[in-house]
């Protein structure tokens, strides 16, 4: 039987859509945060910003140290859940790693929080303040009506016990996902997105779009007094850009405009390095991702793909990688 030279490209698109559908990122399935001391982080997270604690380990693996690059790991990990949205505190007890940089600045370019959302930022701001939290921000600041895409927006930026910057988040009634708007009597809902410095928008659309497959779902440009109150950064003044995979929160480009020159980290940065965090998502064909990975230049930390026989971590196989600004990334897969 022929097969007309048409329906043979119809076929191989079909074929390679088939393939890049199973090979793109499905999920942002939590977000990992280095920690000190396990017994000061877990009380911050759990009793001033309400997470839930749904497991806390400690484990000592050989698979886990070949997938971290980190010889003879102990590590304490407590997964904790916020609304629909998950974290992991991971705290090296061996071998421990670097301080957070104590001059961070949120342009510069190891910067990356989880943006907590809250239905009363007042309320939350003075909870915050009575828990005695440290600002980033000079205090809750209202982006301008004149802003399109994030007018109407209110936002602050705080740390955590070991310096690791977060936001509080409140969405006008006209913007963010519907279900940030359902009645609630929490005053911390659940986690928007993880916003990341980056320091050219087009270079990490080219990782994060076209190769992890995640979709860009808006943009914004920020400037102003409001800005720098927010940021801690004079003249301020950022492109954003939010993307999104099928399930869990986004990822925020953060792309300084000016003022320019985001300091890099000078050293490797370790997963034991407190500045460190790691953003985990899911693949439904993982060795495919790791090709494109591999083929178009970028980093993996991981020198192969690691089984993961230990079900406290909550994947099969995964990898450590980095994207063009170093941000780390666990892709994982069964």
């Amino acid at each position: 039987m022929k097969i007309s030279f048409v329906k043979i490209i119809f076929l191989l698109f079909v074929f390679n859509l088939t393939i890049n559908s199973q090979s793109k990122v499905t999920a942002v399935e939590s977000v990992g945060i280095t920690v000190h001391e396990m017994s000061v982080a877990l009380p911050f997270y759990t009793n001033v910003l309400n997470f839930q604690l749904v497991s806390n380990d400690t484990i000592q693996s050989g698979e886990y140290s070949a997938l971290v690059n980190i010889n003879d790991a102990a590590i304490q990990i407590a997964k904790l859940k916020l609304g629909e949205e998950q974290i992991e505190l991971i705290d090296f007890i061996s071998p421990e790693g670097k301080a957070y940089p104590e001059d961070s600045k949120s342009n510069d370019l190891w910067f990356q929080h989880i943006a907590i959302i809250t239905n009363n930022m007042d309320s939350a701001y003075a909870w915050l303040k009575i828990n005695d939290v440290n600002n980033i921000s000079v205090e809750p600041q209202r982006l301008p009506d004149w802003n399109k895409n994030a007018g109407g927006i209110k936002a602050f930026y705080f740390k955590d016990p070991d310096g690791h910057p977060l936001e509080i988040l409140e969405f006008p009634s006209d913007k963010g996902n519907p279900k940030w708007h359902k009645k609630s009597n929490k005053l911390f809902l659940g986690i928007d997105h993880t916003a990341i410095a980056v320091s050219n928008t087009v270079e990490s659309l080219k990782y994060y779009r076209d190769i992890l497959g995640m979709e860009v779902g808006g943009e914004s440009e920020n400037y102003g007094i409001e800005q720098e109150r927010l940021n801690n950064v004079e003249g301020a003044h950022l492109r954003i850009t939010g993307l999104h995979p099928d399930f869990g929160p986004g990822i925020e480009f953060l792309n300084y405009i000016q003022p320019k020159g985001g300091r890099v980290y000078t050293e490797e940065v370790k997963a034991n390095d407190l500045v460190h965090w790691q953003t985990k998502l899911f693949t439904k064909d993982i060795h495919s991702l790791y090709s494109k990975l591999i083929n178009a230049g970028f980093k993996t930390y991981s020198k192969i793909i690691s089984r993961i026989d230990n079900k406290s971590f909550g994947f099969g196989s995964g990898f450590l990688t980095q994207d063009p600004d170093g941000h780390k990334l666990l892709i994982m897969g069964n």
